[in-house]
């Protein structure tokens, strides 16, 4: 996973927890909803990230036993 990506991914997962304990303590649920909302989609990117990184990983060692 490139750097910026993660970069990205973590400051969104950052964001959605600020929103959700904003809308915690306002008491506004549409805005503690969308915090986790934004927490959820940033953990899935994270989570791709990792399983591309793993499938690219599996494709260079499989390249390397070639030799």
């Amino acid at each position: 996973m490139g750097t910026v990506d993660s970069a990205k991914h973590h400051l969104q997962d950052l964001k959605g927890k600020v929103k959700e304990r904003v809308g915690d303590a306002t008491d506004n649920h549409s805005l503690q909803a969308e915090g986790v909302a934004e927490q959820a989609k940033a953990k899935a990117a994270m989570a791709a990230d990792d399983v591309r990184d793993a499938v690219r990983g599996r494709d260079e060692d499989r390249d390397d036993t070639r030799n």
